[in-house]
């Protein structure tokens, strides 16, 4: 685990280094004369990022490092803006370039010398306080110890809560005297460090029964360094009253041999030995040498202040109980062997389902899935200190419970496993969030008893971090060998082959595994892989396996789930509860059983029957009941539920710590109010951050400051892949590498947060060719990725409570829709020199943007719908800026020329804004990489206004001279100069925005969308010369443009992505026609209008996946239809609005082979002329999710469902459209009223018969694929 400071520091370096050492910055500081100056700090900051890059990772804690790399960070971020600074001024053009560029660069030398000097200072930092050394880092052991840490808090939860709940407690002197003949440990650890602990153990060790039961006992504080020969001497001083002892003393004797005659002496003896002021588990490791277990039944108590080194001492199945409470927030705990408590009358088996638990027979597994057991004993190789286990907090099988919500992926993973007539050896990996429950849902299946009886060897086993194959293969050979146990090879007086594992090496570990699982069916559970490479190192030794054998692996990633399956496995996504089942589970662990709750708690449950008459229904019969018939209670369920976000985890521990607090409204909506700090702060959900805080750890550097970087969206918002990767991009969080750009490496970092469950899909995107286009934050790990953000002063979110002290030097600020401070206590709280960043969510303020946000590089006003043209004028004095996004500002109509000052920009996205030409200046931004303009709309326009009819309607636009003067021009010249000639021209037909002559000076544009060139053929002539275009976007396509529209499509070679529309009558018809070539790397392509036929040269488009067809009115339905189906790399089809003429869509087979035989998507969308929709069998192999949205036909009717061999889900989200003619001809308004209520009903009723035809082809198909429908979609 690296620190977060580290992690962005590194980040951050990154970038600084990256430009600093560009060609371009160095030729600045050539033309400045500071070259020298820009040299040394340039090879001093990449003498700092080596030094971070071999910083120590348990240094994770040390406040001064953590400040001194916050400085080097800052010093970054100030050298970077400080070069781009120069450059910049520099560049800009003036009357009298040459004085100017004197004081530029008197001034540019006394900010370098200013920047050398502090650069100096903070590294001088590093060698004064040796903060740094370099090699010889212990990632290894702060990784171990992290792990045990979080392992062992789990079991003091859950101690925790069973003293609340049951009083649960052990008595100490039982825990001694209790019979058993082998060595037990007892580890005593309080919540306030030793205070109490001495007190308690002292009265123990002086008890009656305790000294007549252990005649032999000692009292030792262990020394800093540890002796091992001062231990023993120690001991035998303690044990002098026993003949025999005194001899051992003998000084001549090496500390060796001293301990080989202690062990003699003591090998017949009951001892009992205190071991006060442990502090790490190597002194730990160092004592047990020196204690021979003699099956005696002897005891070992420690006394310890870490919570870690008192878990690993009592061993790998051990268990933490509570001794006292000394105070409210002072509380002792024993930890201690599982087995010691099985006769003892003051304990009584836990059962909650929210700790870590795993057990290597698969007695016991929760669904936390936490860190696992790590306790290495590097002297001796010991396995059952090697034990890949997680520490066992909880006993008994499997609850109910655990599984809510999990019952049918275990039914069909289960099926698939069983599945005999399959050749292939089979890998089922199962991935999702840390949280959701992989290890539970494993164990369900691993001990199915229809699994159970099918295969002849089992075993389940928790891969340790770190990663060792030896330790991996030790602890699967010993689990098979223990079911084997009572074999008669196990049972004689043989040396023990836990013993002999010991010494095996990797290469006899794995004979040894080939010979317990040759020819034998196996069934093996692998839980939680983090890496590919260890499952490469893991499979080479199952290179013998039979075809029978199964394999089940968890893990958090996807990438890593489809490698171990490979081509013939079955990979597994576990996501989220569904409300009801989250619901049911949170009931469940609140209440427990309702029957047992309604006879101890009678008076809650009056309330609840009461209200029955009111909600209607039979009488509490279920622990939902409990919560949904006390309407008060159910709303804070509700918040609670959000905040979990259909984690187990999550549910299971909040459910478990309200269920010893009240049941009261006031009690669950104080816990709602603060939760976010509950979750960060209160011990008893600490677990729920410990495992989700385990993903967030586990990530590279670069990968945790895109990470932070999410903590500027909103709770729930939608964020784009393409915003956040251009935003990255031009922050500087990615760069070129490998030959790939700095953009593909940013699309690169958003799908490893994806594969790693950083960020979840959202449930609509579908539309991209990749794998999303859209994504959310799950609440939970959003408070992580703020929590860390605001400790590095990286991000502020300005929002409603939030305090007025001031933040200093914040780089990123995000103001909430929630705020309503001032412009001064805005600059009070942030210095906005320094500001790199501003996001607005919400209203807009003018004074938002000022002039003080010189260094600002992104600006991001999406979706502001009241956002005005008169409120950007401080927009175009940023010239910094690389990123704009007015998009969805529905107030915008125009930029002005000022936007040619903004040099720097890369990306212009106004699309969405009524911004229906670009000014002229645009073609001074040579960096420009990304244009997106023109209204969003998803259709065109079939039938074009009539002159007449666009003159009244522009002659309205005339009447904005009324309104005040908002602009530098005058409202009536706007809309005469500007709207006018759009809405004479019919531009407003069409969705794009015209581009000005000479856009081929653009050079870097790698996207232009979308761009209306109906006024002629200029604007195709410059984009013919935009070779290095990868996704263009046209619209006002016509027969008159359509020769230089295709030959200009014909010289853009790089094309991956192409979108043509037009509007009208003829739309499209003949102007796609002959192509040649084509480009041959288009993957993406989509067509708006009427075409009648599709264009022959689509079929010889190697790489497309995505085809969109919107009112393309396509003639000969068949024919259309096995053009598409031939498609063979054609992975997502969307067909809308008239795509096809006629009231049938048939999907049929064809005789050459399987049609649409790589389709995964199908969007169906706004299908008001079809009226039935056919798949014939064979149709589709691939399809998993068929997509039916928007206005549909009220006869329209789905067959052939139960075809679509691998379709997982059947998504519809339409309104069956109204009889509106009966509407408009109602005489009065009541009678209209009554009609639409009339057809309201009538709809609801033809979408139930819709659902439940649906739901019948569904029902038939062999792969359960399950139906959302949206009962509440509406026509408004």
């Amino acid at each position: 685990m690296e620190a977060t400071a580290l992690s962005v520091g590194k980040s951050v370096l990154n970038g600084t280094l990256g430009y600093a050492k560009s060609a371009f910055a160095e030729e600045v500081a050539l033309q400045l004369g500071i070259q020298r100056d820009h040299a040394f700090v340039s090879d001093e900051l990449e003498m700092m990022q080596s030094f971070m890059m071999e910083a120590h990772e348990e240094r994770d804690e040390n406040k001064v490092v953590k400040t001194w790399v916050k400085q080097v960070r800052d010093t970054a971020y100030d050298v970077e803006d400080s070069l781009q600074d120069f450059a910049v001024r520099v560049a800009r053009p003036s009357w009298w370039r040459f004085p100017r560029t004197l004081l530029e660069r008197r001034r540019v030398a006394m900010k370098m010398k200013e920047l050398r000097a502090k650069v100096e200072d903070v590294s001088q930092r590093n060698v004064r306080y040796r903060l740094i050394n370099g090699s010889g880092s212990k990632a290894t052991a702060a990784t171990e110890q992290s792990s045990n840490i979080a392992a062992a808090i789990f079991g003091v939860d859950e101690a925790r809560r069973a003293a609340k709940e049951e009083n649960q407690r052990v008595d100490l002197v039982q825990l001694i005297n209790k019979e058993g003949d082998d060595l037990r440990v007892i580890a005593v650890w309080g919540t306030g460090g030793d205070i109490g602990q001495t007190s308690i153990i002292r009265a123990a060790y002086k008890n009656p029964d305790t000294q007549s039961k252990f005649p032999s006992r000692a009292w030792v504080r262990v020394t800093h360094p540890f002796s091992s020969e001062g231990f023993v001497r120690s001991l035998v001083n303690q044990f002098l009253a026993v003949e025999g002892f005194k001899d051992i003393l003998d000084t001549e004797k090496t500390a060796h041999d001293l301990v080989q005659e202690f062990d003699g002496y003591v090998k017949e003896k009951r001892f009992l030995i205190v071991l006060t002021d442990l502090c790490t588990i190597e002194e730990w490791d160092q004592i047990e040498k020196c204690l021979p277990n003699n099956n005696k039944g002897s005891r070992i108590i420690v006394s310890t202040t870490q919570v870690e080194v008192a878990s690993l001492c009592a061993g790998q199945d051990s268990q933490a109980s509570e001794l006292k409470q000394l105070s409210a927030d002072h509380t002792l705990y024993a930890f201690y062997d599982k087995g010691s408590q099985n006769e003892m009358v003051s304990m009584d088996p836990v059962s909650n389902l929210d700790v870590a638990t795993t057990s290597t027979n698969a007695q016991t597994v929760a669904p936390s899935e936490i860190t696992e057991n790590q306790c290495k004993d590097v002297d001796e190789m010991k396995v059952d200190k090697k034990s890949l286990t997680r520490i066992r907090t909880g006993v008994g099988s499997l609850e109910e419970s655990q599984l809510i919500g999990r019952e049918k992926q275990i039914s069909k993973i289960i099926g698939l496993i069983s599945n005999k007539t399959s050749q292939q050896s089979q890998v089922i990996s199962v991935w999702g969030m840390g949280g959701l429950g992989k290890t539970t849902l494993a164990n369900g299946i691993y001990q199915s008893p229809k699994l159970i009886d099918m295969f002849e060897k089992h075993a389940f086993v928790t891969i340790m971090r770190p990663f060792n194959l030896a330790d991996l293969l030790r602890s699967l050979v010993g689990r098979l060998q223990e079911e084997s146990s009572k074999k008669e090879e196990l049972l004689n007086n043989r040396p023990s082959k836990t013993e002999s594992l010991a010494m095996m090496g990797v290469e006899a570990l794995t004979k040894e595994l080939k010979r317990l699982l040759e020819k034998k069916s196996c069934l093996i559970v692998l839980d939680d892989l983090s890496s590919i490479e260890e499952w490469d190192h893991i499979i080479q030794g199952f290179s013998w396996m039979e075809k029978t054998t199964r394999i089940i692996v968890t893990t958090r990633e996807e990438s890593i789930a489809k490698h171990c399956s490979g081509k013939y496995g079955i990979v597994h996504n576990l996501e989220v509860l569904k409300e009801e089942d989250a619901l049911n589970l949170f009931s469940l662990k609140v209440f427990g059983k309702a029957a047992d709750f309604v006879k101890q708690n009678p008076e809650f449950v009056e309330e609840a029957n009461q209200n029955l008459k009111k909600y209607g229904g039979l009488p509490l019969v279920k622990a939902t009941d409990l919560i949904k018939k006390n309407p008060e209670l159910f709303e804070e369920t509700k918040k609670i539920l959000k905040k979990c976000g259909g984690l187990p985890l999550a549910i299971v521990a909040i459910g478990g710590y309200l269920a010893s607090h009240p049941k009261t409204r006031a009690e669950w909506r104080k816990l709602n109010e603060n939760i976010s700090a509950e979750l960060e702060m209160n011990p008893e959900l600490g677990m729920i951050r410990t495992v989700l805080q385990t993903s967030y750890d586990g990530l590279p550097y670069e990968l945790k400051s895109c990470f932070l970087y999410l903590s500027i969206f909103p709770e729930d918002h939608i964020i784009s892949q393409r915003r956040l990767v251009h935003r990255w991009t031009v922050e500087g969080y990615s760069h070129e590498r490998r030959g790939k750009s700095a953009n593909e490496m940013a699309e690169n970092y958003f799908t490893q947060l994806k594969y790693r469950s950083m960020i979840l899909p959202f449930q609509q995107s579908v539309r991209s060719r990749k794998s999303i286009d859209s994504c959310k934050v799950h609440d939970l790990i959003r408070d992580i990725a703020i929590s860390k953000s605001v400790e590095e002063n990286l991000v502020f979110r300005l929002e409603e409570g939030c305090g007025s002290s001031t933040h200093g030097a914040i780089r990123h600020l995000a103001i909430s829709s929630n705020w309503k401070g001032d412009q001064s206590e805005l600059e009070r709280i942030v210095d906005l020199s320094r500001l790199r960043s501003l996001t607005v969510f919400g209203e807009f303020r003018p004074f938002y943007i000022s002039d003080k946000m010189r260094l600002l590089r992104v600006l991001d006003l999406e979706d502001i719908d009241d956002l005005k043209y008169h409120q950007l004028d401080h927009i175009w004095k940023l010239v910094h800026l690389k990123y704009l996004s007015l998009r969805g500002c529905s107030g915008i109509d125009l930029l002005p020329d000022l936007l040619g000052n903004l040099r720097q920009l890369q990306v212009l996205d106004v699309r969405g804004t009524w911004v229906l030409a670009l000014p002229k200046t645009i073609i001074k931004l040579r960096k420009l990489q990304y244009i997106y303009a023109g209204p969003k709309r998803d259709y065109v326009i079939e039938e074009k206004n009539s002159l007449t009819r666009r003159c009244l309607w522009g002659a309205g636009q005339c009447a904005t001279c009324c309104v005040p003067v908002h602009w530098d021009i005058d409202a009536c010249t706007f809309a005469c100069c500007v709207r006018f000639p759009a809405v004479m021209m019919g531009f407003y037909e069409e969705i794009g925005a015209m581009v000005p002559r000479g856009t081929r000076k653009l050079k870097e544009l790698h996207t232009l969308r979308e761009v209306n060139v109906g006024r002629g053929n200029a604007v195709l002539q410059d984009i013919k010369m935009l070779t290095g275009l990868r996704k263009l976007g046209v619209t006002g396509i016509n027969r008159k443009n359509g020769p230089a529209f295709r030959a200009a499509i014909s010289k853009l070679s790089r094309l991956e992505s192409l979108s043509v529309s037009s509007s009208g009558k003829p739309g499209l018809h003949g102007c796609l026609d002959a192509i040649s070539p084509p480009p041959e790397n288009l993957q993406s392509l989509k067509l708006y209008g009427n075409m009648e036929t599709l264009p022959q040269w689509i079929k010889q488009l190697p790489h497309l996946v995505k085809l969109k067809l919107v009112s393309t009115r396509l003639l000969e339905h068949d024919d259309a239809m096995e053009f598409l189906g031939k498609l063979s790399k054609l992975e997502i089809l969307s067909l809308s609005r008239q795509s096809f003429q006629g009231e049938e869509l048939r999907f049929r087979s064809q005789q050459t082979g399987r049609a649409f035989g790589s389709l995964r998507v199908l969007m169906l969308a706004n299908m008001l002329d079809i009226k039935s929709v056919k798949f014939e069998q064979g149709i589709m192999p691939k399809l998993e999710r068929l997509q039916v949205t928007g206005a549909a036909n009220n006869e329209i009717g789905f067959s052939g469902l139960e075809f679509l061999q691998s379709i997982n889900e059947v998504q519809l989200s339409v309104y069956i459209s109204w009889d509106y003619g009966r509407i408009i001809a109602a005489k009065d308004t009541k009678t209209r009223e009554k009609i639409e209520e009339e057809e309201r009903q009538e709809q609801r009723r033809k979408k139930g018969e819709l659902k439940k035809k649906v739901q019948e082809q569904l029902a038939r198909n062999r792969n359960e694929p399950i139906l959302t429908f949206d009962d509440n979609t509406t026509w408004w």
